[in-house]
């Protein structure tokens, strides 16, 4: 599972013209479900993600959380987080999710977000609409999470 956060003053998502999700300061995250991805990887990345601390204190050091700024949440989700590039030019995206489980896995990292780590702004994109994102980075600061990365042990 991957996810690419990115810490916005402001972001928001528009589909058919219409404003669907719409936040200021906090994180939009792009979320993408590969094969084999199970609700453990989604309690992976929110538990992650919830604490990531990315957003500067009084003297500049990155040291807050999105709760400690009372941030919000934009989650879209992204099937092309899995593009495979290696051969040819056009991406392969057979490492992504079926549509039904990859859907079930967005739906639950939202729901994880709201409702463990009490993140009271979170809004979303629909899954598999074709969507305008636009943003404003903040620093800019950009992560990327992968649930595979995550479970290794630490190279010291």
């Amino acid at each position: 599972m991957r996810a690419v956060i990115q810490r916005v003053k402001y972001a928001s998502v528009t589909i058919d013209g219409a404003v669907k999700g719409s936040i200021g300061q906090g994180f939009l995250i792009l979320f993408g479900a590969g094969e084999g991805d199970t609700r453990a990887e989604a309690e992976l990345l929110a538990k992650k993600t919830a604490g990531m601390r990315i957003f500067c204190d009084g003297e500049g050091k990155m040291n807050l959380s999105l709760a400690d700024i009372g941030g919000s949440v934009l989650v879209i989700s992204q099937f092309t987080l899995y593009a495979d590039c290696r051969r040819g030019n056009r991406p392969s995206f057979t490492g992504a999710a079926a549509p039904d489980s990859a859907n079930a896995l967005y739906e639950y990292f939202v729901r994880l977000l709201r409702e463990e780590y009490h993140m009271a702004d979170v809004q979303t994109g629909e899954f598999g609409a074709h969507m305008k994102v636009e943003l404003l980075n903040d620093g800019p600061v950009t992560i990327l999470l992968d649930s595979e990365e995550l479970k290794r042990p630490r190279r010291e």
